[in-house]
């Protein structure tokens, strides 16, 4: 289904939540790497194919190193990132995960330690937009593109 062709108005809105979610986390000063890893850590909870290929893609273009997209399903227990960015991604997965109870006190407050209120909104803001995308691409059987055939020289 090409659910922007169906109800493109919607789809436009939806476009504009992104846009305002990526300024707000603009101006917060938070890092597109950071937002990139969030993107792709919820859509890795959700299993949308379609959004890990695309927010790694996007990661990897960005600078994040492999190491550390091989080791961000385990980013709780990895040295490879740092205080500010674990209170983001435990307040990402807490998002995603809300239909267990609620975001834990304790996963908030780490958030709001290492960010101002700005910060924790657009974190907050990036998180529901991702998960609202995860469920449009998963709904509508979206996949990533074919790859593209290696080239070898001789």
């Amino acid at each position: 289904m090409n659910l922007k062709a169906a109800t493109p108005d919607v789809s436009a809105a939806m476009r504009a939540l992104h846009v305002a979610a990526s300024d707000a986390a603009a101006r917060a000063g938070l890092p597109v790497l950071l937002l990139e890893l969030l993107r792709l850590r919820v859509s890795q909870i959700n299993g949308c194919e379609f959004c890990i290929d695309l927010h790694a893609k996007d990661a990897r273009a960005a600078g994040e190193s492999l190491g550390r997209l091989d080791a961000l399903r385990t980013w709780a227990e990895s040295p490879l990132f740092d205080a500010r960015e674990k209170a983001a991604l435990a307040l990402a997965e807490a998002i995603t995960l809300v239909h267990d109870g609620r975001v834990p006190d304790e996963v908030y407050r780490a958030a709001a330690t290492e960010y101002d209120e700005e910060g924790v909104a657009a974190l907050i803001w990036v998180s529901t937009v991702i998960n609202a995308y995860n469920r449009i691409a998963i709904s509508t059987r979206m996949v990533p593109p074919a790859p593209q055939p290696r080239t070898t020289s001789n």
